[in-house]
């Protein structure tokens, strides 16, 4: 079996992707800020970058911030695995960082780019958006007893746990390029997922739609950030809430 890192291995997918490869048998590295014995910061790089790196024929980059500095870290990442030999860089991204204009998805965007330019094997898979993450945004959303919604929005949330096992598969076979996108088994609008993460949580509130200003709203609202034709995912929203039992959080 293979050595493969896993940067970002402590977070919310990273963590599952360790788990899948080492069930499978995989001698697994994880690269996090904070976790030994590879406690490395990707946007600083240094030595202890091509320690990690060292032996290792795969890399699942997982690490990302939405408070910048991904380009910088693909960089040192890139430069430490041309050094090592790594053969193969699998990489997860964001459906639309191509057609909304958000800086963080810019960011993504000129991470995949790097990565197609770098001269190592390559995959790059998008998904849609995490459960969680989704889950976060509507927390805050229904704080207020008059909960205001960005009018015309829907989503599709993927379940974390899937992607995982779908990188895992990737990181497991030859380098593939862009693979097809990944995406949750529904679209549903933002309205209807506010009232499942309500029905969730025993909370009534008010819920309004308001129309919004702008070229990321008017991306978001064309359904740049979807992937209908890919519903690959099985579990639903309503699913997901269920098995994190929601409820039983503050909500």
């Amino acid at each position: 079996m293979s050595t493969i890192l896993v940067t970002g291995g402590t977070g919310t997918l990273g963590r599952h992707v360790v788990g899948r490869l080492r069930e499978d048998g995989h001698a697994v590295r994880v690269l996090s800020r904070h976790a030994e014995p590879y406690a490395i910061d990707l946007r600083a790089g240094g030595p202890g970058l091509d320690a990690a790196l060292t032996g290792v024929d795969t890399v699942v980059h997982c690490a990302s911030s939405p408070r910048g500095g991904d380009e910088q870290a693909v960089d040192h990442l890139i430069a430490a695995a041309r050094r090592a030999g790594t053969a193969h860089l699998v990489h997860i991204s964001i459906v639309g960082v191509d057609r909304v204009p958000l800086g963080y998805y810019r960011a993504k965007l000129a991470v995949e780019r790097r990565i197609e330019d770098s001269g190592l094997g390559w995959t790059v898979l998008r998904t849609t958006q995490f459960h969680d993450l989704v889950a976060t945004a509507l927390r805050t959303l229904t704080a207020p007893p008059l909960s205001l919604l960005p009018a015309g929005l829907s989503d599709q949330p993927v379940e974390v746990t899937e992607v995982a096992a779908r990188l895992a598969k990737l990181a497991q076979a030859a380098p593939a390029g862009r693979v097809p996108d990944m995406g949750g088994p529904e679209v549903r609008s933002l309205r209807s997922l506010a009232r499942a993460y309500l029905h969730a949580t025993g909370r009534r509130r008010l819920l309004a739609e308001v129309p919004l200003a702008g070229r990321t709203y008017r991306a978001f609202r064309a359904g740049g950030h979807l992937a209908p034709g890919e519903a690959v995912g099985k579990v639903t929203f309503e699913e997901y809430l269920a098995a994190e039992r929601v409820g039983g959080r503050r909500g």
